[in-house]
């Protein structure tokens, strides 16, 4: 007797063509390359904080981002493979190789297992650390994808556990420059948060869009968690985790490189830029590997950046009077009256 699962994938299979190579590549999503752009602060921090020798510095750079491409498209294809049902909800994602062609499931997780196993392969050559670090890259798709917990279906815990992506990138580029340390905690939280953000707004964007388009039915057709948020709930979770990251990348900045608060303004402006474009309908928010047509959102992070960038390396002594208490003396006592 066939399961629920086999009598949808027979569906499929007699409604659409069968699917070629670029149907199975398609699953890898690497078109989404631009996404590993997150792995660069992590280069730019470790270098600027910790000042490692060079050595095979390019050679742990160019391992370390095929490795994390790797194992990136591996998580890709899973979800891809997973969410076809859903998918078939959603206005643009129904036309994804895994929902509109039949592909056959043993060729998907060969795919799969062939990219897991370059990727952590690949890692091994960096060293123990950087293999464990990408291990649980790979791990963070599992929980995100696959029943029992599959992460993505519960409210909030979706966007927590989908944006831990953002702190293992962060720590996979350290370790590409120093592979004796790990990122501050307090970084590593910025950075989290940080991307719960992206994932908050991203989220916004979608429930806007598609509940005015179709109605809140068919969002949660196409993922469960909507049916707890609301556009409200969504707005006000991406203020706090605006806050919280602001918080602990406030904490790392003057710990660690007090030089970087003369950055903070523009990365307070990169957050609003981000929040802005959720609002748009049919924003990019929708679809990060696309950020980079937005010319005004790069040139938000091109002007964070390079800000970051330069004073990484730019020591500036007197912004240490900053850490020293100070008090405004003010004279309270009232003026005396004559006569």
């Amino acid at each position: 007797m066939k399961t629920d699962t086999e009598r949808r994938d027979a569906s499929y299979a007699s409604q659409a063509e069968s699917g070629g190579l670029a149907d199975y590549l398609s699953l890898a999503r690497f078109d989404h390359i631009t996404k590993h752009v997150f792995i660069l602060p992590g280069l730019i921090m470790a270098y600027a904080l910790r000042e490692p020798p060079l050595g095979d510095l390019w050679f742990s750079i160019l391992i370390g981002f095929a490795s994390a491409i790797a194992v990136a498209s591996a998580n890709y294809v899973i979800n891809e493979w997973l969410d076809r049902e859903f998918d078939a909800h959603h206005p643009s994602k129904s036309s994804r190789a895994s929902v509109s062609a039949s592909l056959s499931a043993p060729v998907v997780y060969g795919e799969y297992v062939v990219l897991a196993v370059a990727g952590i392969a690949l890692a091994s050559l960096l060293g123990t650390m950087f293999l464990l670090v990408s291990f649980l890259f790979l791990a963070s798709g599992w929980i995100y994808n696959i029943e029992p917990v599959r992460s993505k279906d519960k409210p909030f815990v979706d966007v927590i556990s989908e944006s831990v992506n953002n702190p293992i990138r962060l720590t996979l580029g350290w370790l590409m420059v120093d592979p004796a340390s790990l990122p501050p905690l307090s970084l590593l939280l910025a950075y989290w948060f940080g991307g719960a953000f992206l994932m908050g707004a991203k989220r916004l964007s979608e429930y806007r869009d598609i509940v005015a388009e179709t109605g809140r039915e068919t969002l949660v057709r196409y993922r469960k968690s909507f049916a707890g948020y609301t556009a409200e709930s969504l707005t006000v979770s991406c203020f706090l985790y605006a806050i919280i990251s602001s918080f602990f990348l406030g904490v790392f900045l003057i710990r660690y490189r007090l030089e970087y608060i003369l950055a903070f303004p523009l990365i307070a402006g990169l957050f609003g830029c981000y929040l802005w474009l959720s609002m748009i309908k049919n924003s990019i928010a929708q679809r990060p590997e696309r950020m980079f047509r937005s010319r005004r959102l790069m040139a938000s992070l091109t002007a964070a950046s390079v800000a970051l960038l330069v004073l990484s390396f730019v020591d500036i002594p007197e912004l240490a009077d900053l850490m020293e208490r100070s008090f405004v003396p003010v004279d309270m006592q009232r003026p005396r009256t004559s006569g």
